[in-house]
C-alpha cells in the first residue's frame, strides 16, 4: 500500500513538470523590446576599463571591486530582465530598477543617453565608474518615478542640474565623491569636482521638494555656504551626510531633533559653526560625527538619552569643557572619539559601563589625571588614544589584559615609573605609542618579539635610564614592522652596523640619541624609508653614498653626529626625493654636497664647510629654508637664490665669509620670514627690494661693513619684529623729519649699536611704537617661530643686564631697544615714557644731555637700563626706585648729582653702576662704593668694548636678579643644557626643533584608518 502511494506521488510530479514546461514555453519574454533596445543601446556608449583605485578621503583604499556587468548581457533577442543588473516590474515587464555600480563603465554621461528612455525607473545606481569628468546631465528630471539615485564616485564635474529637485518620490540620493588626500604633506587639498551653482537657492528648494528623503549624501560637493533651517522640517530624513562640503555659518541645530535621524556626518567642514543641541529622550540617533569642524561649547548632559548611539566622532573640532560622565549611559557605543579638542579634567569613571566600546580616543585635549582605570575592563577595546594631555601616575601593569588591544597611543604626557611588561604581551597590537614621556625603564622589552603583528613602536624619550643597552637585534624578528623610534634609548651596537634579517618595511626610523658609532647598515635594503633620524648619535666617518639612492627617502636628519665626508661622487642623485636634510653640527669639511634637488629644507650649520656655496644649490626646485650659518663660505652669495624667493621662509647664512653686497633679489620674497646674514664681510648698501619681504619678521645684518643709512623704507613691513643693524657703518639720524617714529607696527627688538647714527632724537621720537607701548596678553608664552615649518626658531645676540646674551629662541614679549655705540645727542626723549611694556633699554656710550626723563618711572616692565657714558645731568628720578622689575641699573659716567633712590633695585647694583658721578650720593653708597672717583678718561677702547660684550651669559644668571623674561630666558638656556649636556655657544642664533615630530604629529591624526 505504501510503495503504490509513492509510485502515484512521483508519477503526478513527472507529469507537472512537463505541464510547467510546456506552459513555460508559450510564455513570451518580460522585457518589452524598446525597454530591451534602450538598454544594448546604452551598452554601446561606454568602453570598459578597469578603473585606477578607489581612495577614501584621507587617501586610503575603499576595496572596490570592480566588473563589466554590461558584457554578460546578451543579444537583442533574450530576455533583458535577466541581466545582470537590471531589475523588471512583475507585471509590465518594465525596467523598473538599473544597478550598474563598479561596472568598469568608461565614457560621457550625454544628455541624449539611451539611459533617459528607461522612464519608468526607480531604482538608478551608477555608482563607482568612471564618467570621464562629464556634467550631470539635466535630462534626469525625466525619469519622474526615481526613489533611489546613486551617482556617487563616479568621476562627475561641474554644477549639480537645480532639475534633479523635481525628483520628487526620491528617498535616497547619492551624490558623494571622496576627494583623496594627497601622499605629499606640502600639497595643496584637491578641488572639489561637484558644486552647487546657486546655494541658497537650491538648498531650501531641494528641502521643501524632496520631503520623501530619507538618505542624502552630498560629500565633496562643494556647497560653500550655510545650511538653511528648512532641513530641520525634513521629517522623513534617517541620514545626513554633508562632509567635505566647505559648509559655512552656524548649523541648524534643530537638525538633531529631526525625529528618526539615525545618521548626521558633517566631517571635514572647518568653517561650520554650531553646539549639540539638548537631546530629547526619544532620539534615534546611531552615528554622530563632527570631525574637523567649528562647532564648540560642551557636550551636554543629555547626550546620554541617545540609547542607540553606536558611534560619537566630535575630533578636531572647538569642544572644551569636561567630558560628561553620562556617556557612560550609552550602552551600545562602540566608538568614541574626541580627540584634538578642549576638554579638561579628568575622563569620567562611568566609561567603565560601555562594554561594546572599540575604539576610545581622547588624544590632544587638556585632560589630565591617572590612567583611566575604567578602560582596563572594556575587553572590546582594540584602539585607546590618551595622547599630548597631561595624564600623569603610573602606566597600568595590567594592561596586557585587554587582550584585543591593536593600538595603543599614550604619547606626549606625563607618566611615570616603568613600561608594563604586560604590554609585551598582547600578541594583537600592530600600534605602540608611548613617546615623551617620563618613563625610566622599560620592563619586557626583550619579548618584543611575541607580537608579530607590530608596525609601529614609538617610545622615544629623553627621561629613560637603563642601566643596560638594549639589544637591537631584538626588533629583527618583527617583519610588519614599518615605524621604529627608539630615541634616547642605549643601543647595543654590535649588530646595529652589520647587515640582520631585520624588516624590509621601514619606513621610519627615529633612532636619535642611542650611542650609535657607525652608519647603520640595515638602512641600505630599506626601499620604502621616508624618514631616517640618526642625529644626536657619534657616528664617525663618512655618510655612504647608497643612503641617497633610496628613492623613497624625504628626510634625512643627521646633525650632532662627526660625521666629516661624503662617500662617492658629488652629483645629485637622479630621482632622488630627500625634501629634508638636516647635517648640522657635525665636522664636514670641503665643499657642500647637495644629493637631491628636491630638498626643500636644507640645514647645515655649524660644520667646517669651505669654498663657495656650490652651483647644486640653484638647481633646487622649491626650497623653504636654507640655513648654511656657521661655516667657511666665501665668495658672493649666488644671485640664483633670487629665483627662489616666492617659497624661501628663511635664509640663515650667519657667521660665514661672504662678500660683496647683499643681492637685490627679495622683490618677490611674499614669503620670507626671517634673513640672517650677521658676522659675514657684506659692504654696499641695503638693497630697495627688501620691501617686498611682506611677511619678514627678522631682519639680522650685525658685524659686516654695511654703509648705509637708516632703512625707513621698511617701515612698510607690517610684520618686522626683530631688526639688527648692530656693528656696521650706518650713520645718519634716527628719525625723519617728521620727527614722530612711523610704521613699524609690530617692531619689539630694535639693536642699531656700534653704527654712526647722530643727531637728536625728537620728543615725540617714541609715540607710535605700539608694539612695545601696548599691553599684551602674556598668559600663553610663544616663541618667534612657533608656528613656522618645522619649529625653525630664530635666535639673536643682545647687550642684557650689562652681557652680551644669545637668545635660542626670543619671546613674542620679549621687547628692547639698543641705541648704544653711536653719537645721538640731546635729551633723550620724554615720551620714552610710552614704552610700558619695553624690558630692555640701552641708550650707553652716546652724547645725551639733560635730564633723566621722569617717565622712565611708567615702564613697568623695564629689566635692564643701561644709560651709562653720556652727558646726563640732574638728579635721577626717585620714582624709579618704585620699578620692581627693574634688576639691573648703570648711570655710570654721567654728570649726575643727588641722592640715589631708596628703591631695593637701586641700593643692590655693583658700585660700578654708579661711579663716574662725583655729585651721586646716598646712605648707602657710601658703604657700597667707598669713595668714588671719577676715571681720568671716558672713552672706550674697541677692544675693551668687545671684551666687555663678551662677558658669559652665566654672570648675568649669577650676578643679577632675573626679571620676568630675562628668568624665562635663563631657564629655556640652562634647561637646554641640562638635557643636551653641551655648552651653548653664543655665536648660535639660529635653533631648530625635531623635524620628524612634526610630521610625526600630522600622520598620527590618521591613526584610526588602520583599525577598519
Amino acid at each position: 500500500m505504501l510503495s503504490f502511494f509513492l509510485r502515484t506521488i512521483v508519477l503526478l510530479l513527472f507529469l507537472s513538470l512537463n505541464l510547467f514546461g510546456t506552459f513555460a514555453s508559450l510564455t513570451p519574454n518580460l522585457c518589452p523590446l524598446d525597454q530591451r533596445y534602450a538598454l544594448i543601446d546604452l551598452k554601446t556608449e561606454f568602453k570598459i576599463r578597469k578603473p585606477d583605485e578607489f581612495l577614501d578621503y584621507d587617501g586610503n583604499s575603499m576595496n572596490v571591486t570592480s566588473y563589466p556587468k554590461t558584457e554578460s548581457w546578451a543579444n537583442s533577442s533574450s530576455d533583458c530582465c535577466n541581466w545582470e543588473g537590471v531589475t523588471c516590474d512583475t507585471k509590465s515587464g518594465k525596467v523598473i530598477g538599473l544597478d550598474l555600480s563598479c561596472s568598469s563603465l568608461h565614457g560621457r554621461l550625454e544628455p541624449n543617453s539611451s539611459l533617459f528612455r528607461l522612464q519608468h525607473l526607480k531604482s538608478l545606481n551608477l555608482a563607482y565608474n568612471n564618467f570621464t569628468l562629464s556634467p550631470i546631465p539635466d535630462k534626469f528630471n525625466k525619469l519622474i518615478w526615481l526613489e533611489t539615485f546613486n551617482l556617487s564616485e563616479s568621476s562627475l564635474k561641474g554644477h549639480v542640474p537645480i532639475e534633479l529637485l523635481q525628483l520628487t518620490n526620491l528617498v535616497s540620493l547619492d551624490l558623494s565623491s571622496s576627494s583623496s588626500a594627497s601622499n605629499s604633506y606640502f600639497a595643496p587639498p584637491p578641488t572639489l569636482l561637484l558644486s552647487i551653482e546657486n546655494p541658497p537657492l537650491f538648498l531650501p528648494l531641494l528641502a521643501r521638494n524632496l520631503r520623501n528623503l530619507r538618505a542624502l549624501d552630498m560629500s565633496s560637493v562643494n556647497i560653500s555656504s550655510e545650511i538653511p533651517q528648512e532641513f530641520s522640517y525634513m521629517s522623513s530624513l534617517r541620514s545626513l551626510h554633508l562632509k567635505n562640503c566647505y559648509l559655512i555659518g552656524e548649523f541648524p541645530s534643530s537638525v538633531f531633533m529631526i525625529p528618526n535621524l539615525q545618521s548626521i556626518k558633517l566631517d571635514h567642514n572647518p568653517e561650520l559653526r554650531g553646539e549639540l543641541p539638548v537631546f530629547s529622550i526619544n532620539n534615534s540617533m546611531q552615528v554622530l560625527s563632527l570631525l574637523e569642524t567649528s562647532f564648540s561649547g560642551t557636550i551636554p548632559d543629555s547626550i546620554g538619552n541617545l540609547k542607540d548611539l553606536v558611534s560619537l566622532t566630535l575630533s578636531e573640532s572647538s569642544f572644551s569643557g569636561r567630558i560628561p560622565s553620562s556617556l557612560g549611559e550609552l550602552s551600545n557605543l562602540s566608538s568614541l572619539v574626541l580627540f584634538s579638542n578642549g576638554f579638561t579634567g579628568e575622563v569620567p569613571s562611568s566609561i567603565v559601563n560601555l562594554k561594546q566600546l572599540t575604539i576610545f580616543s581622547v588624544g590632544y585635549n587638556k585632560l589630565r589625571g591617572n590612567f583611566p582605570s575604567g578602560l582596563l575592563n572594556l575587553t572590546k577595546l582594540r584602539g585607546i588614544d590618551l595622547g599630548s594631555n597631561e595624564f600623569t601616575g603610573f602606566f597600568p601593569t595590567n594592561i596586557g589584559q585587554l587582550s584585543k588591544l591593536e593600538a595603543i597611543f599614550a604619547g606626549s604626557n606625563f607618566f611615570t615609573g616603568s613600561v608594563p611588561a604586560s604590554l609585551f604581551q598582547i600578541t594583537s597590537l600592530t600600534h605602540i605609542y608611548l613617546e615623551d614621556n617620563q618613563f625610566s625603564d622599560i620592563l619586557g622589552l626583550e619579548n618584543i618579539s611575541m607580537l608579530p603583528n607590530l608596525q609601529y613602536l614609538f617610545l622615544h624619550s629623553k627621561s629613560f635610564r637603563i642601566s643596560s643597552p638594549v639589544d637591537f637585534n631584538v626588533f629583527s624578528s618583527l617583519k610588519q614592522l614599518v615605524g621604529l623610534a627608539l630615541s634616547g634609548i642605549l643601543l647595543s651596537t654590535a649588530n646595529i652596523t652589520s647587515v640582520s634579517d631585520f624588516s624590509s618595511q621601514f619606513r621610519y626610523v627615529y633612532l636619535s640619541g642611542c650611542n650609535i658609532t657607525e652608519f647603520p647598515e640595515f638602512i641600505r635594503d630599506q626601499r620604502n624609508l621616508d624618514s631616517l633620524d640618526l642625529s644626536n648619535n657619534n657616528i664617525k666617518g663618512q655618510l655612504p653614498d647608497w643612503l641617497w639612492r633610496l628613492e623613497e627617502l624625504q628626510v634625512v636628519k643627521l646633525s650632532n653626529n662627526s660625521l666629516s665626508g661624503f662617500d662617492g661622487s658629488l652629483k645629485a642623485v637622479t630621482g632622488s626625493q630627500i625634501n629634508v636634510l638636516d647635517l648640522s653640527s657635525n665636522a664636514f669639511q670641503g665643499p657642500l654636497f647637495i644629493p637631491s634637488t628636491s630638498i626643500t629644507y636644507l640645514f647645515v650649520s655649524n660644520n667646517n664647510f669651505t669654498g663657495e656655496v656650490p652651483q647644486l644649490i640653484c638647481g633646487l626646485t622649491s626650497p623653504t629654508i636654507i640655513d648654511l650659518s656657521n661655516n667657511n663660505f666665501h665668495g658672493y652669495i649666488p644671485r640664483c637664490l633670487g629665483k627662489y624667493m616666492s617659497s624661501l621662509t628663511d635664509l640663515n647664512l650667519h657667521n660665514n665669509s661672504f662678500k660683496g653686497s647683499l643681492p637685490d633679489m627679495f622683490m618677490h620674497a611674499s614669503k620670507l620670514r626671517s634673513i640672517d646674514v650677521s658676522h659675514n664681510r657684506l659692504e654696499g648698501k641695503l638693497p630697495p627690494s627688501l620691501t617686498g619681504c611682506s611677511a619678514l619678521e627678522v631682519l639680522n645684518v650685525e658685524g659686516n661693513k654695511i654703509s648705509d643709512t637708516f632703512p625707513f623704507q621698511l617701515n612698510s613691513l607690517q610684520k618686522l619684529q626683530v631688526l639688527v643693524l648692530r656693528s656696521n657703518k650706518f650713520h645718519g639720524k634716527l628719525h625723519q623729519y617728521s620727527g614722530a617714529w612711523f610704521g613699524f607696527p609690530e617692531l619689539k627688538i630694535i639693536d642699531v649699536s656700534h653704527n654712526d647714527f647722530h643727531g637728536t632724537l625728537p620728543s615725540d621720537y617714541f609715540l607710535n611704537w605700539t608694539a612695545i607701548s601696548s599691553k599684551k596678553d602674556n598668559t600663553q608664552l610663544h616663541y618667534i617661530g612657533d608656528f613656522h615649518d618645522y619649529g625653525y626658531y630664530t635666535s639673536v645676540v643682545l647687550m642684557n643686564k650689562g652681557v652680551s646674551m644669545a637668545l635660542e629662541r626670543i619671546l613674542t614679549i620679549y621687547t628692547a631697544i639698543d641705541f648704544s655705540g653711536n653719537r645721538i645727542h640731546g635729551e633723550v626723549p620724554e615720551s620714552v615714557g610710552l614704552l610700558k611694556e619695553l624690558h630692555v633699554l640701552n641708550l650707553s656710550r652716546n652724547a645725551f644731555s639733560g635730564h633723566i626723563p621722569s617717565s622712565l618711572a611708567n615702564l613697568t616692565a623695564l629689566e635692564s637700563l643701561d644709560l651709562s657714558q653720556n652727558k646726563l645731568s640732574g638728579e635721577i628720578p626717585p620714582k624709579l626706585g618704585d620699578l620692581s622689575s627693574l634688576g639691573w641699573i648703570n648711570v655710570s659716567h654721567n654728570q649726575l648729582v643727588g641722592s640715589i633712590p631708596q628703591g631695593t633695585q637701586f641700593q643692590r647694583q655693583n658700585c660700578s653702576a654708579y661711579e663716574g658721578n662725583p655729585g651721586l650720593y646716598g646712605p648707602s653708597l657710601k658703604d657700597i662704593c667707598g669713595v668714588i672717583h671719577a676715571p681720568t678718561s671716558l672713552p672706550v677702547s674697541e677692544e675693551e668694548d668687545e671684551e666687555e660684550e663678551g662677558l658669559s651669559w652665566i654672570a648675568a644668571g649669577i650676578g643679577f636678579a632675573p626679571g620676568i623674561v630675562f628668568g624665562l630666558t635663563i631657564g629655556y638656556i640652562v634647561a637646554r643644557l641640562l638635557i643636551d649636556l653641551t655648552p651653548l655657544s653664543i655665536d648660535v642664533l639660529f635653533h631648530k626643533e625635531a623635524c620628524m615630530s612634526n610630521m610625526l604629529e600630522e600622520r598620527r591624526m590618521k591613526r584610526y584608518d588602520d583599525l577598519g
